[in-house]
Formats: structure tokens, sequence, C-alpha cells
């Protein structure tokens, strides 16, 4: 394993005081770096920084850069970019992308292969989950007029559910076409077009499900009638894992599987 001489700083859930997601302090410990380089890049980045590291390479297969981010930092070292939209990369191709740019593919390869033997092991510990017609969404309790649900043809989260033996609706399926967004957006008044999502994901805790339940239509959901709701707070380690790494992989799917579980146990 190569330490990196520098990452980007975690933004979204439990971060640790190195100011990242606990699994990738965790790496970097076992490597033998206690004081990781961190970027503050969440307005930007900081080149002056990165140049200050002097990489040999640039991993940015899961980015949002820009064209002139790119430019910029091919000027310090060759840069490997997200292939077709920026934030859309799955964990697999993001592992074997940066691996190849490090010249190690094949550890690459190994490793994804170590991680999802992983999963299936874990999933044949929850039988109960196969097949579940699932939604991963965004739902504001303080504003219910639209919501969100995420597409698992260009947003990791949504796609990470499918791994886990769990089926997309045909309803999202159906709304969201042909589309390449990352998600589909829906108004309350349209709730009803979810009658076949039987559980529902979404970043929140129990005040949004006292909301969307007290909803007269947001309550026509299966998922919210019958409280078939996974909450994911967002200030835990789970809600950065649920967008999966192949380090988070490992360091969360117990916790998830038993969430998605307990959740299935309310289907009626």
């Amino acid at each position: 394993a190569v330490a990196p001489v520098g990452v980007s700083t975690a933004n979204y859930g439990l971060v640790t005081e190195n100011n990242l997601h606990p699994w990738t302090d965790e790496a970097f410990k076992e490597l033998g770096v206690d004081s990781p380089v961190v970027f503050d890049d969440v307005d930007g980045l900081d080149f002056e920084a990165i140049s200050d590291t002097n990489p040999d390479v640039i991993l940015a297969s899961y980015s949002g850069l820009t064209q002139e981010d790119y430019d910029t930092l091919t000027q310090i070292a060759p840069v490997i970019p997200y292939k077709e939209a920026a934030w859309q990369t799955t964990w697999r191709e993001q592992t074997i992308e940066n691996a190849e740019g490090m010249g190690m593919k094949a550890e690459g390869e190994a490793k994804v292969a170590e991680v999802d033997a992983l999963i299936q092991e874990k999933l044949a510990e929850h039988p109960e989950l196969a097949g579940v017609k699932t939604a991963f969404c965004w739902i504001n309790a303080d504003d219910l007029s639209t919501f969100y649900v995420y597409l698992p043809t260009a947003d990791p989260r949504a796609a990470y559910l499918l791994d886990l033996g769990l089926a997309l609706p045909d309803s999202v399926q159906n709304l969201a076409g042909n589309t390449t967004d990352f998600s589909v957006t829906m108004s309350r008044e349209n709730a009803d077009q979810l009658s076949d999502v039987d559980m529902i994901v979404a970043y929140g805790d129990e005040s949004l499900l006292k909301a969307v339940q007290a909803d007269e239509l947001m309550s026509q959901i299966p998922a919210v009638k019958n409280g078939a709701m996974v909450l994911i707070d967002s200030t835990t380690a789970l809600a950065g894992a649920a967008t999966p790494s192949i380090l988070s992989i490992p360091y969360e799917i117990d916790e998830y599987l038993d969430l998605l579980s307990a959740a299935q146990a309310k289907i009626k």
C-alpha cells in the first residue's frame, strides 16, 4: 500500500481531528502516517498546497474537476480525471482507475475483488434484503413540497443499494427515463406514483419520519406508511460511508446492513 502525500478534506458525516473520515485516518495510521497533509478544498482546490506536496500523480477519478482545474493541476503532475461525469464514478471504477494511474492496476482489481467477496459474505447473512424495492431520497422535513430520488445510473449512493442486493423500484426507473442526471425531482403531489417503494433510505432522524408520516400525500408511499425508512444521521460515520469507497465499505457495511434489515422488518 502507498500512503498519499496529501488528500482532500472529508466534508460530510463524522470526521476525525485530521478532518478525514475514520476509515481514511485508520488507513494512514496503518501506513505509519499520524499527521497526514489534508487539503481544505471545499471552496475550491488549493493548488499551492497540492504543489507543495510534490506529487508524482494526482488521483481525481471521483471528483468535480473543471477543465480549468485540470489544466492547472497538470502543470504540477499527471492527473487521473473522471471519465464520464463529475461525482459519478462508482467505487469499483475509482479504485481501479486510480490504481492504474499509479501503475498498480492489478493491485486495484485485486482489492475490488476482495471487497466484492466481503459484500457477498455479508449479504449471505441478510437474505431478507434481496430484491426489496428501495429508493435513496433527499427529503427536507421543513419543506416537503419537493424531494429528490437518487438514481443508480449516476449516483454512487443509489448504486451501492444495488450492490447490497436491493432493487430499484420500477416507478423510479420510469420516472428517471433516460436521464443522465444523478437524481429525479418529485413533487409531493406525485408521491402516489411511488406506490411500489417498499423501503426508503434518507438522511435525517426521527423528526423526518414523523413529518412524512403526518403528511397526507407523502404517507401514501408504502415505505413511509409502514415506517420502513433507514434514517442516516448526517453527523455519523455512515453518512460519509453511504457514498461508498474501497475503504468505507468494510468499515461500515455491518451497521448499514443492520439498519436496512431493521427497516425491512417493518414492510407489510
